[in-house]
C-alpha cells in the first residue's frame, strides 16, 4: 500500500507591528532579584510557625484576644507567599 503524502505546514510569523523588540523582550527575561525567593520561604515558615504555635497553645498564643483571627493570620501570611513567587522568574 503506497504511503500517503505529508503536509508541510508554513511556520507562522507575526506582523511586524505586533512583533517585540529585543529590549522589551531583554526586559521580561530578567531574573528574579535574590529578596524575592528569600521573602516567600520566610512568609511559609512564619504562616506554619504561627498556625503551629496557636494549635499547639491550645488558642493562647500568639495573641489570645484575636481568637480564631490568628488562623487568618497564618493563612495570610502563606497566601502573601503565594502573591510573591507569582513574580519569580
Amino acid at each position: 500500500m503506497p504511503k500517503s503524502q505529508v503536509r508541510k505546514k508554513k511556520v507562522y510569523t507575526p506582523p511586524t507591528d505586533v512583533r517585540p523588540t529585543a529590549a522589551t523582550a531583554a526586559a521580561r527575561s530578567k531574573p528574579s532579584p535574590v529578596w524575592l525567593p528569600v521573602t516567600a520561604v520566610s512568609l511559609i515558615v512564619f504562616g506554619i510557625g504561627w498556625l503551629v504555635v496557636y494549635y499547639l497553645s491550645e488558642q493562647e498564643y500568639p495573641v489570645m484576644s484575636w481568637g480564631y483571627w490568628n488562623l487568618a493570620v497564618g493563612f495570610g501570611a502563606m497566601v502573601a507567599s503565594l502573591v510573591v513567587l507569582s513574580r519569580w522568574r
